[in-house]
């Protein structure tokens, strides 16, 4: 197969090739949309050795390159796809089914997602209707089994995908390749980092990024790294108890490595990371000058 090297818009992070065979039965195709938020781009998965495959993720709407690799790819490979699986409802993962469906190779071909909890679950966009996914599924094709699990936290329909075979985990959005996520719950994601440590993968293929040769270590920084930031919130907020804090406030104390571009996507999870504090009573909202601010609750002891 033709190696295709995809330009790194993102200058400090790694090249992720546009096609890469990982193993012998996982091809790599990186989905062109790189960005803050996405790094080098959507990695989607093409998993299996047969002439019917599976695709893990469909990348963003209208990215004919992606489009251009992934029908290079199943030329190449004289594939078709069988069945798409979604991590996640989020644009870049479920926003190219509709440009994929329109591959001859896919057409016909199942979609499938975890049903989401808190929003409608409806996209007219769609060419199809989603198969629903369940916890502890399984897909078999020639060449891999793989299992969903439920990873609520980054979104409530997130799942992970292990490969029974290699012991393989794809991460989807819950453990990135060469950086950090977001969260919508922060209690949920920690168990499902948790979750994911439990499963012992032998390697981890994240949907951004670059692979996880190290799995156990990275999933442990993940969770050290979020109860870190965790402390390092109630030690600020303890140390100023008068003085009200807004989230903001906080990412400039203790997100000193971080760029100025990327501090509302820290003050987002630093609210997060407040929220879940202020259920467990270590911390106050209030309102001052419109704005929500944060103290530490002198109440309790317990910090």
């Amino acid at each position: 197969m033709q190696t295709i090297m995809a330009m790194n818009t993102v200058s400090h992070l790694p090249v992720i090739p546009a096609i890469t065979k990982v193993s012998k039965s996982v091809i790599r195709i990186l989905g062109c949309n790189p960005g803050k938020m996405t790094l080098q781009g959507t990695n989607t998965y093409l998993i299996g050795t047969g002439r019917k495959r599976l695709l893990l993720d469909a990348g963003e709407p209208d990215k004919p390159k992606f489009i251009e690799h992934l029908r290079q790819v199943l030329k190449d490979e004289n594939v078709a796809i069988e069945n798409i699986l979604i991590t996640h409802w989020h644009n870049d993962h479920i926003g190219g089914v509709k440009d994929v469906l329109a591959i001859e190779e896919a057409k016909g071909c199942k979609v499938w997602k975890f049903p989401r909890t808190d929003a409608d679950d409806h996209y007219p966009d769609l060419p199809t209707d989603l198969h629903p996914l369940r916890d502890g599924q399984k897909f078999a094709v020639e060449g891999a089994t793989i299992e969903v699990v439920h990873t609520p936290g980054h979104t409530t329909d997130h799942i992970v995908v292990t490969h029974e075979e290699s012991g393989a985990l794809f991460s989807g959005d819950c453990i990135l390749g060469d950086s950090t996520t977001v969260f919508e719950d922060l209690y949920e994601y920690m168990r499902s980092l948790q979750k994911i440590l439990q499963l012992e993968p032998t390697v981890i293929y994240p949907a951004h990024g670059s692979i996880i040769e190290n799995p156990n270590e990275r999933i442990k920084y993940y969770i050290m790294h979020r109860n870190k930031r965790e402390e390092a919130i109630c030690e600020l907020l303890k140390g100023h108890k008068e003085h009200p804090f807004t989230d903001l406030d906080i990412v400039k104390a203790i997100y000193k490595d971080t760029p100025t571009e990327m501090w509302p996507v820290a003050a987002y999870n630093v609210n997060h990371h407040l929220r879940k504090l202020a259920k467990e009573g270590k911390v106050i909202e209030s309102t001052a000058d419109d704005k929500t601010v944060w103290k530490f609750n002198d109440a309790r002891s317990v910090l």
